[in-house]
């Protein structure tokens, strides 16, 4: 899906003030409140706007670990079944397929290195997991981004 510069203007309007009504929106945007409510539902509708759900810090909340592990499968059973699994626990934030050596790639939190073992061990202990390798996050000079992209994507 292409996006203008309305589009682009109302996405970096959200990204900056996430708790905005739309009726604001349509007052800094100089646009009509149905204007800006039809550009959100069509965002939606075609899955560029995923979710209005607060950002979470896990750090804030005492998991001051981030690390990333890869996992080795065996493939008799495919993904899902693992990735269910993994779904069930908290400190697995993400799961994907991956290329490469390794088969799927989470990022977990901890609340520091032995609560990483820990969680780890519950990943490890999953069926279907062979062998996993670990590299924990020092930083994040770059987080979690997809304003840039949207604006890239501008027609």
């Amino acid at each position: 899906m292409s996006v203008d510069q309305l589009d682009v203007r109302l996405v970096a309007l959200l990204n900056e003030e996430p708790r905005i009504g739309v009726l604001e929106c349509s007052r800094r945007l100089n646009v009509a409140r149905g204007t800006v409510q039809a550009r959100l539902d069509r965002l939606v509708a075609r899955g560029v706007i995923t979710g209005f759900g607060p950002e979470i810090d896990p750090a804030a909340l005492g998991y001051d670990v981030t690390a990333f592990v890869t996992l080795q499968i065996r493939q008799v059973s495919g993904h899902e079944p693992l990735a269910d699994r993994l779904g069930r626990i908290p400190e697995v934030l993400e799961v994907h397929t991956i290329t490469g050596s390794g088969d799927m790639l989470c990022r977990i939190v901890a609340r520091n290195n032995a609560d990483l073992q820990r969680v780890i061990d519950l990943i490890v202990d999953l069926h279907g997991v062979m062998r996993t390798e670990s590299v924990i996050a020092l930083d994040t000079p770059v987080p979690y981004r997809t304003l840039p992209l949207v604006r890239a994507a501008q027609r």
